[in-house]
């Protein structure tokens, strides 16, 4: 069958699909993804213990790396062998002292209440998070601790770097241990 001659010059009709929304660039977001790229290869590390797959780095002032850690609860038997604990706890070593001011925590999920208590005392200035946790989160989801005004120090918080890369490393392991 022809088209109607009146109908053949025209364009098709545009199609009726919502168009996606626009990706709109974060410089903040943007600047932090290549050093949260290094966390999610972090976090890669604890699914070999059984560990849940977080990964976490303390950066110096001047961005070097000074402690890393992932998940390790599984593999040492203790339950305080979070990722966060554990980079905070090498950075402090590397540095001499508790301490940690002008550093920055990059963690792959959202700190718990133990980890949100152990930023705020090192007095780390900054965290960038990937996945939010919205059982266990302190900052920002469940709990605010990081930005509880009653505390002596509040540290900056950028949430979902990564979010959708964090969030598939964790329900990939969730979807082969249940």
């Amino acid at each position: 069958m022809q088209p109607h001659p009146d109908l053949a010059d025209r364009p098709a009709a545009p199609s009726l699909a919502p168009l996606p929304a626009p990706v709109r660039p974060d410089p903040v977001r943007d600047r932090w993804a290549a050093v949260m790229r290094l966390a999610i290869a972090e976090a890669a590390l604890a699914t070999g213990t059984g560990d849940v797959p977080v990964g976490a780095l303390v950066l110096g002032p001047d961005g070097t790396v000074l402690g890393r850690g992932h998940n390790e609860r599984e593999a040492v038997g203790d339950p305080t062998a979070h990722a966060e604990v554990q980079a905070i706890r090498q950075a402090a070593q590397a540095v001499g002292e508790w301490r940690l001011s002008g550093c920055t925590l990059v963690v792959t999920l959202e700190p718990c209440t133990m980890c949100a208590g152990a930023i705020v005392l090192s007095r780390i200035d900054r965290v960038v998070y990937g996945a939010l946790d919205e059982k266990a989160g302190a900052a920002g989801s469940l709990f605010d601790v990081m930005r509880d005004r009653r505390l002596n120090h509040r540290p900056e918080v950028i949430p979902g770097v990564l979010a959708e890369d964090c969030g598939s490393q964790l329900r990939a392991f969730f979807d082969t241990h249940r």
